[in-house]
């Protein structure tokens, strides 16, 4: 069988929600497992949207993947046969996902992450700005917003129809019902 370079490596698929972030790390993953490749799939166990085994894409697409609480759980339960990790959501992981992803990479691991990069208020969102300063390939994707139909680089949080307050917290898991793409124009935070 093919072995894929040792050299090892960091690539992150980043953007705002509904850009098909993790439609693409799904069809990565795809690829590797034709190329029968040994891959182990990760996923913050926060986020039980749709599926708490599975990754799964607004459009249905899905995975299955070990949903974990900490970095340090995703290194060790990777083998050394493992060539690649995937890692979805990687904003809602501790910042130590970084050093996790270094040592993976430094393993010889191909260690493909994806996640938000901004948060709904339009700010850099966790430990994803340093996972792409550290990354050898970044893709950053993005949606159509939903008011004008502009390429959309934002999330827009919603409240009850409103936009949510630049205080409320960060993380709140949530889909169709709370949030939307937006372009830099139409997204609003309320201050």
């Amino acid at each position: 069988m093919y072995k894929i370079s040792k050299s090892g490596w960091i690539e992150i698929i980043v953007g705002p929600m509904y850009c098909g972030k993790s439609e693409e790390l799904i069809r990565r993953l795809r690829r590797v497992r034709i190329a029968r490749h040994e891959a182990r799939v990760f996923k913050p166990a926060l986020d039980d949207r749709y599926d708490r085994s599975s990754i799964v894409s607004h459009n249905g697409d899905r995975i299955e993947a070990l949903a974990v609480d900490h970095p340090e759980e995703i290194l060790n339960r990777v083998e050394e046969e493992t060539e690649v990790v995937g890692i979805d959501e990687a904003q809602f992981f501790h910042p130590r996902i970084v050093e996790a992803a270094e040592e993976l990479a430094d393993r010889g691991k191909r260690v493909i992450l994806a996640g938000l990069d901004r948060d709904f208020r339009g700010e850099p969102f966790g430990p994803v700005p340093e996972l792409m300063a550290r990354a050898e390939y970044i893709e950053k994707l993005h949606a159509i917003c939903v008011v004008c139909g502009e390429p959309a680089t934002r999330t827009q949080r919603l409240i009850d129809g409103e936009p949510a307050s630049y205080e409320d917290p960060v993380i709140m898991v949530g889909a169709e019902e709370v949030y939307e793409a937006r372009c830099r124009h139409c997204h609003e935070v309320k201050k």
